[in-house]
């Protein structure tokens, strides 16, 4: 078991009651997944005040392309994940040690390729996806720089997925903090007292990342135990590489097929010109808050079930389920409401422009109402992924959401009466719904599977 420093951090999830863990679990992952937003909310804050709409829609409009590329990549930081929690579940030191070192080594891996594919397919993607002429340069530029710390980026979500397998979430939390203040203050510096534009809100992101990557890294050589980093025995073991790629690449590529989807969405959105492509990155970007609180509870609800899975605890896994599908509709209805409560004060943080807040605003009404939908559809995979299932819940996603969302754009918006934003944003909720309603029925399926396995 992991001991000493780990300690006093680390959370024993397979007793004791549920919820009072869970929220211990959650809350300090919520204000590191926030933390973490602030990064691209802060680019957007600072240039959608100091550098005018341009810039603003430049920015926003690589969002749904930067998800596209890091997804795949992140889905193996999910496998490791699984993986470390159902070792250390199961009180395999071994096993847990060798997924430690395969899981940083993977993650220097990716996050090179990640760079590469972003900076010499960073202009050739943004014209596939009819950015407007006028935001193509400077949407350009952004990213290529962005892309300049994929590296740190990797580094530091899958050392944070790490940690989190043993119930950390409160490191990660200290170590953005410190990297997010970094990050604000230099958005401000380089925009305002050196007017670097979008150049300046990237670069500013890059050394937040590589700010953050370096302490997670230095907390898990410093840690003794099985979760240990050593430099010197970072390498690619087989077995634990076979076991992170089986759960984490249909993970990662039911991300990819999500941001895919995204990017067919946003393709369509910039149709409707620089104002609406403005106003859907400022909603987008106040709505990325509530959808990492509903994503928290997701992530926890992995490591709960997987911790759960290896220590064989069958009726605990189902508690597990129903206790995060509560938090999660609490959360997202109690958000949403706020957002939308507040929504008009909250856009004027990132524009003075009128019509830009407009615009957002028509996005905000359709989806803050209905994203408790998304966060019940993610707790239902949580536990599917944790139990070992990666595979079924990419299958559904890929026909609930992918395939309901391409067959909506490509038909009911193609319907003239319809061909409006309003139509676009609508195919949001109703491929959660449609989703969600067969993830159920999955976990039902593979719990009983689960149960004969465990009473066999």
């Amino acid at each position: 078991m992991v001991r000493n420093r780990t300690k006093s951090y680390s959370m024993d999830m397979c007793s004791g009651p549920i919820l009072p863990k869970l929220l211990r679990f959650t809350v300090p992952l919520i204000c590191s997944s926030m933390l973490q937003l602030l990064f691209n909310t802060a680019d957007i804050i600072v240039v959608g005040r100091f550098a005018g709409e341009n810039s603003l829609a430049a920015v926003g409009s690589t969002s749904s392309l930067i998800n596209l590329l890091v997804n795949l990549f992140m889905g193996l930081s999910v496998g490791a994940n699984i993986l470390a929690a159902k070792h250390f579940g199961g009180k395999d030191d071994k096993a847990l040690h060798e997924t430690v070192h395969t899981a940083m080594a993977l993650s220097l891996i990716s996050g090179l390729a990640v760079t590469m594919v972003g900076l010499f397919g960073a202009r050739w993607i943004l014209v596939l996806m009819q950015s407007p002429p006028e935001v193509l340069e400077l949407a350009v530029l952004y990213l290529r720089i962005y892309f300049l710390g994929m590296t740190a980026t990797m580094l530091y979500n899958f050392g944070a997925a790490l940690l989190r397998a043993v119930g950390d979430t409160q490191r990660p939390l200290y170590y953005l903090t410190l990297s997010g203040v970094v990050n604000v203050v230099l958005n401000l510096v380089f925009v305002i007292v050196f007017h670097m534009d979008v150049a300046g809100v990237a670069l500013a992101t890059v050394i937040a990342q590589c700010i953050s990557a370096v302490l997670v890294v230095r907390c898990l050589i410093r840690e003794t135990g099985a979760i240990h980093l050593d430099l010197r025995k970072l390498k690619i073991y087989a077995v634990p590489l076979k076991q992170i790629l089986r759960v984490g690449l249909p993970a990662g590529l039911q991300g990819v097929l999500f941001s895919l989807s995204n990017v067919v969405i946003q393709s369509s959105i910039n149709t409707f010109g620089e104002m609406v492509v403005a106003g859907t990155s400022a909603a987008s970007s106040v709505e990325n808050f509530l959808y990492i609180a509903m994503n928290s509870i997701h992530h926890a609800t992995i490591s709960f079930t997987s911790q759960n899975y290896g220590a064989g605890q069958y009726k605990r896994i189902r508690r597990i389920f129903f206790i995060a599908e509560g938090c999660v509709i609490v959360v997202g209805l109690t958000m949403g409401g706020l957002l939308l409560r507040f929504a008009t004060t909250v856009l004027k943080l990132y524009t003075t422009n009128p019509f830009v807040v407009t615009h957002a605003l028509v996005r905000m009404r359709i989806l803050c109402a209905t994203y408790f939908l998304c966060g019940m559809m993610d707790v239902a995979v949580g536990l599917l992924r944790g139990v070992g299932q990666s595979v079924l819940p990419m299958l559904v996603s890929l026909v609930g959401v992918c395939g309901l969302r391409l067959l909506w754009v490509a038909t009911i918006f193609q319907i003239p009466q319809f061909h409006t934003i309003n139509t676009v944003y609508t195919a949001y909720p109703i491929s959660w719904a449609v989703t969600a309603i067969v993830h159920f029925i999955s976990v039902y399926f593979v719990l009983k599977q689960v149960k004969k396995q465990f009473e066999s």
